[in-house]
């Protein structure tokens, strides 16, 4: 039976860090990801705060992010971890095709998943009009009107690059403030293709083969009407995805990972980095940080230092 040094479950920034760091300093390491990987950040059309990397592609920047992985001979294996268990002298983690792999160390890179709105009609829409990623699926609705739910950067993100292709993008958020950065919020009321609806939420996804209308509700008067669209974008944050580890490790409320400074868990042995664990800044930057103390605390435990 093979066992690895470390693996690490998620491919996005901080998982790829992780990997970079441990293999520098000769462990071997099994990355997973069901997905893509590179996370959320292939999904940006231009990542701006990167350091070193202005301007640049999500997609590309993930690239660029995996050739030294590649380099130095390691391969994404493309399967999601459904559960993680003590074993003999470490973990043994089930993929979803039934495979067991073996570690002495863990790093928790999961990254979060879409939240969704949990109305009538969206369950039935996605992946067929209602989409989480503007920059993949925005070329869909050339010429047409959509609509971007959230109030974040992402959704503010999302409203200028659907601008670009759609006649008409109205920017739908429950309060009357932003949370994106001011800039963008500047670029988007410029924006003459955008109209901005604040102080409303949706409460239906109307529509037969493919969403045709969004039913709105406004939250301070309750006064209620029917928005035609032909697509919708969901940008209203992030859940955690950290299922696979529940009762090996403690988890917060929301289900994000419980960690000290080090990145260390409640289990000796495992580490998490990344938007999966509880923090309060969620960024590009403070994921491949994350990243880099996870491997180095799992170097540590693995040569009796940590």
């Amino acid at each position: 039976m093979e066992r690895y040094d470390i693996a690490i479950v998620g491919a996005g920034p901080a998982g790829m860090t992780a990997a970079l760091y441990a293999l520098r300093a000769g462990k071997s390491v099994l990355l997973f990801e069901g997905e893509s990987y590179g996370g959320q950040i292939v999904q940006s059309r231009l990542v701006e705060n990167y350091p070193g990397a202005p301007a640049i592609n999500g997609a590309e920047l993930a690239m660029k992010m995996m050739e030294p992985l590649t380099e130095m001979g390691l391969s994404v294996t493309p399967l999601e971890i459904k559960s993680v268990s003590r074993a003999e002298d470490g973990f043994a983690l089930t993929a979803a095709d039934g495979t067991t792999y073996h570690a002495r160390t863990v790093i928790v890179a999961t990254g979060v998943g879409h939240r969704r709105l949990d109305v009538a009609g969206e369950e039935r829409f996605i992946g067929r009009g209602i989409s989480f990623c503007a920059t993949c699926d925005g070329m869909f609705f050339r010429g047409r009107e959509v609509a971007v739910v959230g109030g974040g950067n992402t959704a503010v993100q999302d409203a200028l690059v659907l601008s670009e292709v759609c006649s008409r993008v109205y920017l739908i958020h429950r309060r009357d403030a932003f949370r994106a950065e001011s800039h963008l919020v500047e670029r988007m009321r410029a924006n003459d293709r955008i109209e901005i609806i604040t102080d409303t939420v949706v409460t239906e996804v109307q529509g037969n083969l493919r969403p045709e209308s969004l039913l709105l509700c406004n939250v301070r008067t309750n006064e209620t009407c029917t928005l035609p669209v032909a697509g919708v974008f969901l940008a209203v944050g992030n859940v955690a995805r950290n299922e696979a580890f529940r009762g090996l490790i403690d988890l917060d409320e929301g289900g994000f990972v419980l960690t000290d400074a080090d990145c260390k868990t409640s289990c000796a042995g495992v580490f998490a980095a990344g938007d999966c664990r509880q923090k309060k800044v969620r960024q590009l930057t403070t994921a491949t940080a994350d990243g880099t103390i996870a491997a180095l605390s799992a170097v540590e435990f693995l040569e009796g230092r940590g």
